[in-house]
């Protein structure tokens, strides 16, 4: 990793998640989690204010050391113990069937290999676990599309690897796991081709 992903994209990606806009879709997302939770790409916290009291536990999946550091005052703020626990989502250092629930906040469109740490969510989510899931993607209206193509190369070169075209859901489903409930829709204030969101639950039942 090269200067600008290590120190600048991390501010930058604090900077954009941070809006105020995205506080009561973070609050959404994040209603009815419990027990032992991982999170996959927690980035600076932006989700630490908006955890249940019910969580016991935070699993924190983050491979950039500054976002951790940019997390610091949420974490001092929560009475929840969140600890880092390895810095790939494709390869998470936990027990097979440890979990009680996962968290992904805008973080599948930059795994190098989504459908890779969804089968890995999947191994380490206990019988019946949930993973509560926030992600922009492919929009639903071609125009849109058309445009998400088009400017998706360009995405991906100042936004570490970002993608504008992947389907949450079809990742989802394809790694195992059953929609119980989904929400598609554009984000306020967003330009359609980069706010086409989806907010969910999917079980591995």
């Amino acid at each position: 990793m090269g200067v600008y992903a290590e120190q600048v994209l991390p501010r930058i990606v604090n900077a954009a998640c941070g809006k105020k806009v995205a506080h009561p879709l973070r609050q959404r997302v994040c209603e009815g989690l419990s027990g032992d939770v991982v999170e996959i790409g927690f980035g600076s916290g932006q989700n630490v204010p908006y955890y249940p009291a019910a969580i016991r536990s935070v699993a924190a999946t983050e491979p950039a050391d500054l976002g951790w550091k940019l997390a610091r005052d949420r974490l001092a703020a929560t009475s929840i113990p969140v600890q880092r626990k390895g810095l790939d989502g494709q390869k998470l250092p936990l027990a097979d069937d440890s979990i009680d629930a996962a968290l992904t906040t805008w973080s599948l469109c930059t795994i190098p290999d989504p459908l890779a740490a969804l089968l890995e969510v999947r191994r380490v989510l206990k019988p019946g676990g949930t993973i509560h899931f926030l992600e922009h993607g492919l929009a639903p209206d071609e125009n849109v599309q058309r445009w998400q193509h088009r400017l998706e190369p360009l995405q991906k070169r100042i936004f570490g690897g970002c993608h504008l075209t992947r389907s949450s859901v079809d990742l989802l489903e394809a790694a195992g796991f059953t929609i119980s409930q989904v929400d598609f829709f554009y984000e306020d204030g967003a330009p359609k081709v980069f706010g086409a969101d989806s907010l969910g639950v999917a079980t591995t039942a």
